[in-house]
């Protein structure tokens, strides 16, 4: 069975972000990028134990972006892929990207196609469901489990109140979250190997994106803090009712 993961590159939770050209785009400068979490804690380590356990025999990692992605997709090599593919072309439309996947992975015989339930920065968890359109298969989001055997899938999802379990046939994609698997920190035989291995490269044939971003908008700056003597509850009652507004 081969699998294929989709791996986003996205700045780090802790990267302070600046917008630039009229906040019509977001600086790059001293920003951290790191694998999409849901991509790297769940998706590939999904991939990389059903490898380990016998069901899958090959485990390919597939991200789009220009040659500044590559370092996020050789950590991910590192954690266990076996093949890397980077599909030369940048978006931040869901549709596009879901497209030049689907391009690619049409081609792949790919059984099992896992991705992250959504990337940390755009927030659009669409991507899956769009690749599962295009390429004309199964798809079953919010996963918080896996298991294959035959030639299916159950899957536990998360709905509204509860849990429910699917079971369908394979191709399918999946998105993952919590749950799936537990994450796993790269060892340095992994790290090192993952410098010299060989990127594949794609160039895509170009997709017309549907949506367009207009600009970015930085949330309001959070206030200054009051403290408020314990013995004052008339103070902190006029806070919370006249400022705060919550009571």
């Amino acid at each position: 069975m081969k699998v294929l993961v989709c791996i986003s590159q996205v700045p780090d939770t802790s990267t302070k972000i600046v917008l630039k050209n009229n906040n019509t785009a977001i600086s790059s400068d001293g920003v951290t990028y790191v694998i999409n979490p849901y991509d790297e804690w769940y998706a590939l380590i999904r991939a990389i134990e059903l490898k380990e356990t016998g069901i899958a025999t090959e485990v390919h990692l597939v991200t789009v972006g220009s040659a500044n992605v590559e370092p996020v997709i050789r950590k991910a090599l590192a954690l266990g892929g076996d093949e890397a593919i980077r599909i030369d072309a940048d978006s931040d439309d869901p549709y596009e990207t879901a497209g030049y996947i689907a391009e690619y992975a049409a081609g792949g015989a790919y059984d099992l196609i896992l991705c992250g339930k959504e990337s940390i920065d755009y927030n659009n968890g669409t991507t899956g469901t769009m690749l599962a359109g295009l390429l004309d298969i199964n798809y079953i989001g919010f996963a918080t489990g896996i298991q294959v055997e035959d030639n299916g899938a159950v899957v536990t999802r998360e709905i509204e109140g509860g849990e429910e379990t699917d079971a369908c046939n394979l191709p399918v994609v999946i998105s993952c979250q919590k749950g799936v698997a537990e994450a796993r920190i790269p060892n340095m035989r992994g790290i090192m190997a993952a410098r010299t291995r060989p990127l594949k490269v794609v160039v895509p044939t170009k997709i017309a994106p549907l949506t367009q971003i207009l600009s970015y908008e930085l949330p309001p700056a959070k206030a200054g803090i009051k403290l408020v003597s314990p013995d004052d509850m008339d103070e902190l009652v006029a806070l919370l009712h006249i400022e705060a507004k919550v009571i």
